[in-house]
């Protein structure tokens, strides 16, 4: 078995994060928060584990490249830091994907909509409208990403570009592609931004990005803003008012200063859902669009039908 001592928790269909701590422990969630399991694996062994698993996902890690992302299997993805970057020991995630690809209607039942209109997000699908989902670490994008995904019509053809796979998605016609790293002699690397450039030649009706984290950014709103509509990605963000400032980050990364990256943000995102994360609990929290301020900055307010503390009112008339 690949993942050996740790087998047993990645076959346990309860879990679904092992993360791994050379030398100190290893903490399992079961959708309910972080618990220890108890088990100890020196930091010799967890370098060992953690090197063979990224070559058995076809990169590498050493200490010239402390650090790496891969994928096993449907979705397993296993991320690895090496000590001394990683300064207590060497750190091994590894995410599993759980049972069937999520859908609109198993999200409700776990409560996803409680906050903002469920209405609102299908609504989003239907009449095409470009979409950027945020929120931390673990709050569920990947998840209500590929839950809207599979409300797409199936005459339509999809195309990811994620940094490594993860999107599952109920649709008979999706094309994803990964993005690759430098092998050892420092070649062959192939970026985000690269990869959403080649998915605009590949007849998509919709293209999606799984986390923006750079110049990739610049890339998919230009495709946004050509009439690739019903696009969407991901970003990083603990809230929605800060969304804003993240994409100033990441728009400088590509090379746009902030007043370009607001008239371009602002043209090609219809539609921003921010998601928490509360004791195991994953709910869309906000929703809201984004625009141009006075000062020529880009800014969030609120969407309609979006209801920030649970209350419930009428939808207007664009989402009846």
């Amino acid at each position: 078995m690949e993942f050996e001592e740790l087998a047993p928790f990645v076959l346990d269909d309860s879990v679904t994060d092992v993360l791994v701590q050379g030398g100190l422990s290893v903490w399992v969630d079961r959708g309910t928060g972080l618990v220890d399991t108890g088990l100890r694996i020196d930091e010799t062994r967890t370098r060992e584990l953690a090197t063979r698993l990224v070559a058995l996902g076809g990169r590498h890690v050493d200490e010239s490249t402390p650090i790496a992302d891969v994928r096993h299997g449907e979705g397993v993805r296993v991320h690895v830091v090496l000590a001394p970057v990683a300064v207590r020991g060497t750190a091994l995630s590894i995410r599993l994907p759980r049972g069937a690809p999520p859908t609109v209607d198993s999200l409700a039942q776990n409560g996803m909509f409680d906050r903002v209109s469920r209405r609102l997000v299908e609504d989003a699908v239907t009449r095409r409208r470009n979409v950027l989902v945020s929120g931390a670490t673990g709050s569920g994008k990947t998840t209500l990403l590929a839950a809207m995904l599979g409300l797409v019509p199936h005459d339509e053809r999809i195309v990811t570009v994620e940094d490594v796979a993860e999107l599952r998605v109920d649709h008979p016609h999706v094309v994803g592609l990964e993005a690759r790293q430098a092998n050892a002699e420092g070649a062959g690397a192939l970026g985000l931004d690269r990869l959403v450039r080649e998915a605009l030649r590949m007849r998509p009706d919709r293209i999606v990005v799984g986390e923006c984290r750079g110049a990739e950014v610049r890339e998919l709103m230009s495709a946004l803003n050509t009439g690739h509509d019903g696009g969407a990605g991901t970003v990083h963000a603990n809230g929605i008012a800060d969304v804003p400032a993240r994409l100033e980050a990441l728009g400088a990364l590509a090379g746009l200063d902030p007043d370009a990256l607001a008239r371009q943000a602002a043209s090609a995102f219809d539609l921003v859902l921010h998601l928490e994360r509360s004791r195991g609990t994953r709910r869309l929290a906000a929703a809201g669009r984004l625009g141009v301020d006075s000062a020529g900055r880009l800014a969030v307010t609120p969407a309609a039908g979006a209801e920030p503390h649970g209350r419930r009112r009428p939808l207007p008339d664009e989402h009846r």
